[in-house]
């Protein structure tokens, strides 16, 4: 039997809106939709925020709109603000009503079973309280052909991870109404830079369950005009290693703290501590950072990550 029909046929199953954010897609674009449109999990809407200075990104659309109906893809005018800004401004989109929300990019492939694993995931976390989920992907170029899959995660998604390292990739992720309500009342993440390391720092930090799916159930496609790819080999890591040492790391970390400076409040006790401990940590003399960072508890994926932090806290790069 097919994993989706129980699922399906019940009337209160839950509604997912998937938000998708376009800019110039019509290289890859049908193929994300096509397999959006072959999920198992059928009760979703597709929401599109077209931020293309040229129509033929909204030709497309227009056309699986006519042929899905209005009620399955809805398109939107992008404000033209970066990629950031066009996924947040489908977030604070009030018309938007849904039991969940999903990020979708515009150049992937889903498998056929990417929502209905991410729903029943969340919905076996019983407890009310907001909710994300984020998952492994499998790397294909840009012909679609697989070459890798995305890093393991091994260690527990948290707010100490958040702040220095962000594993949750956007177009993985599914969240519910309590965790959205937070980013809405934020007047954050349209100017960060990069939302989904915001919905990660922001849902963890206010006591939010995060959980990772090691298992791939949709495809990365990377290609040269990837806003953000996944970084692999040789070559990659000393990218990382120059942008560490160019302080652009340091530069996200520190605009991904000063949005989270506004919203102190909002974190549980212990994140409030901890933030207050890796802040110092950033700011003091050589022993003051290395005191900062052990009781804030931070925490990298990785051992060689985890000691790249360290070395860049002792010469005040990380």
């Amino acid at each position: 039997m097919n994993p989706s029909m129980d699922i399906n046929k019940q009337s209160s199953m839950p509604h997912v809106a998937i938000l998708m954010g376009t800019y110039e897609g019509e290289a890859y674009l049908s193929e994300q939709l096509d397999s959006i449109e072959n999920q198992q999990y059928t009760h979703w809407t597709l929401h599109v925020s077209d931020d293309s200075p040229t129509p033929g990104t909204q030709r497309l659309l227009k056309r699986y709109q006519q042929r899905w109906g209005d009620n399955k893809l809805v398109i939107y005018q992008g404000c033209r603000k970066g990629f950031a800004a066009n996924f947040m401004s489908l977030v604070r989109n009030t018309a938007i009503q849904s039991d969940y929300y999903a990020f979708a990019d515009q150049d992937d492939r889903w498998h056929t079973e990417k929502l209905l694993r991410a729903v029943k995931r969340l919905a076996e976390e019983k407890a009310r309280r907001p909710l994300l989920y984020t998952a492994r992907t499998r790397l294909v170029d840009e012909h679609g052909k697989p070459i890798g899959y995305s890093a393991l995660q091994k260690r527990r998604p948290s707010f100490q991870n958040a702040l220095v390292q962000n594993i949750a990739s956007g177009n993985t992720m599914l969240f519910n109404q309590d965790a959205r309500n937070l980013l809405i009342a934020s007047s954050q993440g349209e100017d960060i830079g990069l939302h989904d390391w915001w919905c990660y720092l922001l849902i963890s930090g206010c006591g939010g369950q995060v959980v990772y799916d090691s298992t791939p159930s949709l495809d990365y496609r990377q290609h040269p005009k990837n806003l953000i790819g996944m970084k692999r080999g040789i070559k990659s890591l000393l990218v990382r290693v120059a942008h560490l040492w160019q302080g652009s790391h340091r530069m996200q970390i520190d605009r991904n703290l000063a949005a989270l400076s506004t919203h102190q409040d909002w974190l549980t006790p212990q994140h409030q501590a901890c933030y207050h401990h890796y802040f110092v940590s950033r700011q003091g003399n050589f022993w003051e950072r290395l005191r900062g960072l052990w009781l804030a508890g931070v925490y990298r994926q990785t051992w060689q990550g985890n000691m790249a932090m360290l070395v860049a806290a002792l010469l005040n790069k990380g």
